[in-house]
């Protein structure tokens, strides 16, 4: 065999010797992250394996590679199979990646376990996915919440209503609610307790016939509002409404009496005023046609002279009555005080 013959048995060899060490490395680097793998987290499969909450390391890596935090799901599926609930690490998964809170919802089964209320894992996603706080719900199911009617953080601190009477009062009232979870999902929020309270409130006082009353008796105010079903299509269940204060006011009818008087004058003096208006526009008019027929006196005289009706001496003594009256009307007006 030649040489010639040797030189691609020798380069294959080399090649083939290349192939190893690339593979070995490969095998190696591959090893190393593995191993990294495990010590990272061995100790998250030895707590689900001790807890039988059977994840295995192949799970592990899938929630790795679908960018899911394993260290969430593992802890809260050993919580979920701790506290006897049937969670399958798929349906956390699945939770997880449409942008649910899991622990938020593991902890709100557990809790609602514990207190024997009937929350399914499908409507506590839901509920969760609604972005209403399904653990501070179930909080409010086992212990109830007090909501302030009306809220103080809206910038209003009493309920202002106006009796029959004319008296304004103002009231304060302290509502008792239960969360509902049937009824979480599309039912309405502590807002709408509030607005439908407040209205309560100021219907009743104001169907009362004398402030005096509700002052004297103000659980009736409380007895009339929890009876009109407040809670129906809420989110809550009323279990009281107490009337933590009541005063009185502003005299709202005496006030618009007064404004009412005061609109009355006013327009009874335009009322006058138009009047008065008129009736010196009608002397104005009078004078003006006493100053017409007046400017046609001279007319009518020397229309008489010419057809010979008025004489000359007619005329004098005319002139004689109009001197004659001029001159009485003179004496008969007092005279001014002498400088």
């Amino acid at each position: 065999m030649g040489i010639n013959n040797l030189v691609p048995i020798i380069a294959a060899a080399e090649g083939l010797r290349i192939l190893v060490l690339i593979a070995v490395a490969l095998s190696i680097l591959l090893g190393f992250i593995i191993l990294v793998f495990i010590v990272r987290y061995f100790s998250l499969w030895l707590q689900a394996k001790l807890s039988r909450a059977h994840v295995s390391f192949l799970e592990i890596l899938g929630m790795k590679l679908r960018k899911v935090n394993p260290f969430v799901i593992v802890k809260h599926k050993i919580m979920a199979v701790r506290a006897g609930l049937a969670v399958t690490t798929e349906e956390m998964e699945n939770h997880y990646l449409a942008g649910g809170r899991v622990p938020n919802v593991i902890c709100a089964l557990i809790a609602a376990n514990m207190a024997n209320i009937n929350l399914s894992f499908k409507t506590a996603t839901a509920i969760d996915l609604a972005g209403r706080d399904i653990l501070d719900a179930v909080r409010v199911s086992v212990k109830p919440k007090v909501i302030d009617c009306p809220d103080p953080s809206k910038g209003k601190d009493t309920v202002d209503a106006v009796a029959q009477d004319g008296i304004q009062l103002k009231a304060k009232a302290r509502v008792t609610v239960r969360m509902n979870i049937d009824r979480l999902i599309g039912g309405a929020t502590e807002e709408t307790i509030i607005a439908r309270v407040g209205e309560g409130i100021v219907t009743t006082i104001g169907s009362a016939i004398s402030y005096k009353s509700v002052i004297e008796n103000p659980d009736n105010i409380s007895k009339a509002v929890l009876a009109k079903g407040l809670d129906a299509g809420t989110a809550f269940e009323i279990l009281s409404i107490d009337i933590a204060d009541v005063d009185v006011g502003v005299n709202v009818g005496a006030a618009l009496q007064a404004a009412q008087a005061e609109a009355d004058m006013r327009r009874a003096k335009a009322e006058a005023e138009k009047r008065r208006a008129m009736a010196v526009a009608r002397v104005q008019e009078m004078k003006a046609l006493v100053v017409e027929n007046e400017a046609k006196v001279p007319l009518a005289m020397a229309e008489a002279f010419k057809k010979g009706h008025l004489g000359i001496m007619d005329y004098y003594r005319m002139k004689n009555i109009s001197a004659d009256t001029q001159m009485r009307d003179s004496i008969a007006k007092p005279q001014g005080p002498k400088s």
